[in-house]
């Protein structure tokens, strides 16, 4: 945004950063939970005085007006925005620094540096946004590499084509979320695909870890709105063919979507677009109980209403960040259309609600994209979702542990799996000696499952809150997979979740993606320890067979 300037260190712009009234209000909230927390702040320290080694290597001439060795750009992209990358950065460890930002302007520039990488065996790490939250865009190749470099594709950021009849667009890949729907709106449509990242993520970045939007039925994940993708690996460009939907054989998008940079750079894609919605209508459902509050979710996912908001808060998580207090949890329901009103479906999806025993503090909300009406509680919620991430870094620096996992599980699952995660986070809290609270939120939901996202917010000790959250996470990432669910639904695998993910993966899936990342990365420079690793010892991604299933993690 003009005018605004990048945090090298924490979310978002410098700034919008949590200050004043805001922060005051928001420590006299920890204060009431967590009499006993230190909330000293602490300020990072300043990039002149951080310990970045020295690049390892130059540029060749070709390559040396798209890069930069500045300190600064180098600290900025040595993380991503993880809470354990915000601690890291405000203690000044950054030990993994790129030693080169390199910022193409043309998808033949994408092509240059991958073919100098591979010549000189030095580790390239695409970067769209930087706003991963699991070690996706860490340069974290200990010495197996001479160097690593990070490849910001920011300057690939336009909307370069329209076809309004198929209603679909031509997109490049580093195109941040605001400006990709201020260039959609000029031929009045959307993509409507809003993570929470969406102001400091990328199309490319999207694409790469099939993200979640803000849909929570039907058009879920970033997968379900490419047409065809192009993608630049080190063996050739991959241009997949526009079509509503073919049979014939594997897609080849579906190869790359979720690759995580690991098997090429995406420079651009075809998207299906919509037109801009007219109608809206919403209404927050308040419960007494919280396993009534799912049953009630769980009718409004299986009954072809198709919500595009249908986010069930629990108690803990109504009352922090939506400012509700129930005993069973908050439903936030909303529907829109480009095409007709909403409100009969709405009507529907609160008569489901009442019949397991919701209830409405407020009306439900119906108007068209003229109204300038604020939304209630659910306005409220949307607020407070946007903030958290700047919160979340106030915190932090205040020797707070408040980080968030998520994952996925069928319905039947459900109240074992976050039984087991609150046993599991609450014996992990008093191994560290922190107090705290952990809630629960749906993101996303399906006629078959939910999407559950938990936060955690405790009190820990100023240069200790990196290990305490690690020992949490593991002990939380465990209990979800003896639960059945995965390790990620949209966080994406990373470097973070590797050992969870490689516990997950079925083998002989990992012989193929192994096999698939020998012949299209051959030289392996391509966001290594992402995802697969070669088989030690080998020069082979087939020699070894079967893997050993112990990814190197975090």
């Amino acid at each position: 945004m003009a005018g605004k300037h990048r945090s090298w260190w924490g979310w978002g712009h410098v700034e919008d950063a949590v200050t004043g009234v805001e922060a005051e209000a928001l420590t006299g909230r920890v204060r009431a939970l967590l009499p006993d927390a230190d909330l000293t702040a602490h300020v990072p320290p300043p990039v002149a005085e951080l310990d970045l080694r020295p690049p390892r290597v130059a540029p060749p001439a070709s390559l040396a007006h798209l890069s930069s060795t500045d300190r600064t750009d180098r600290a900025a992209h040595t993380h991503g925005k993880a809470f354990r990358d915000v601690v890291r950065n405000l203690c000044g460890d950054l030990r993994h620094p790129p030693d080169l930002v390199l910022r193409p302007a043309s998808e033949q520039d994408v092509v240059d540096v991958l073919d100098w990488c591979a010549r000189a065996g030095v580790a390239v790490i695409p970067y769209g946004g930087g706003s991963s939250v699991v070690g996706g865009v860490e340069p974290r190749v200990e010495d197996t590499y001479p160097a690593a470099v990070s490849l910001d594709l920011g300057r690939l950021d336009q909307v370069l084509e329209v076809d309004r009849t198929s209603r679909a667009a031509r997109i490049q890949a580093g195109v941040l979320g605001p400006a990709l729907e201020d260039q959609l709106r000029r031929h009045d449509l959307t993509l409507r695909h809003f993570p929470q990242s969406f102001e400091f993520s990328t199309l490319g970045g999207w694409l790469a870890t099939r993200a979640g939007g803000h849909y929570a039925t039907v058009l879920t994940h970033i997968d379900d709105l490419v047409e065809s993708m192009r993608v630049v690996t080190p063996a050739g460009t991959s241009q997949s063919r526009r079509l509503p939907a073919s049979g014939a054989g594997p897609s080849p998008d579906r190869l790359f979507l979720g690759s995580e940079g690991t098997l090429g750079v995406i420079t651009e894609a075809w998207l299906r677009v919509q037109d801009r919605p007219r109608w809206r209508a919403d209404a927050a459902v308040h419960f007494d109980d919280h396993d009534t509050a799912v049953a009630a979710t769980r009718a409004v996912a299986q009954s072809g209403l198709h919500p595009s908001n249908c986010r069930l808060l629990d108690p803990a998580e109504a009352l922090l960040n939506a400012g509700a207090a129930t005993t069973g949890g908050v439903l936030v329901l909303g529907f829109e259309s480009a095409d007709h009103p909403v409100g009969p479906a709405l009507d529907r999806a609160v008569e489901l609600c009442r019949d397991h025993g919701g209830t409405l503090p407020d009306p439900p909300r119906h108007r068209d994209a003229s109204d300038p009406r604020g939304r209630g509680a659910v306005d409220a919620w949307r607020s407070s979702f946007l903030r958290m991430p700047y919160q979340r870094d106030a915190l932090a620096a205040r020797s707070m542990i408040v980080e968030t996992f998520e994952t996925a599980c069928t319905w039947d699952r459900y109240p074992a799996l976050r039984a087991a995660v609150l046993e599991a986070a609450g014996a992990a809290l008093r191994e560290v000696g922190a107090t705290g609270v952990v809630t629960c939120r749906f993101t996303h939901v399906y006629p078959d499952g939910p999407a559950p996202y938990f936060g955690v917010y405790a009190a820990g000790r100023w240069r200790s809150t990196l290990a305490q959250w690690d020992q949490i996470k593991h002990a939380v990432s465990e209990a979800l997979l003896a639960a059945g669910g995965t390790i990620t639904h949209h966080h994406a695998v990373g470097r973070d979740h590797r050992p969870w993910y490689d516990r997950q993966r079925p083998d002989p899936v990992a012989v193929a993606l192994r096999a698939a990342k020998a012949a299209l990365d051959p030289s392996w420079v391509l966001n290594p320890g992402v995802l697969v690793d070669k088989v030690p010892g080998s020069t082979h991604a087939m020699d070894g067979g079967l893997p050993d299933n112990q990814g190197r993690g975090a």
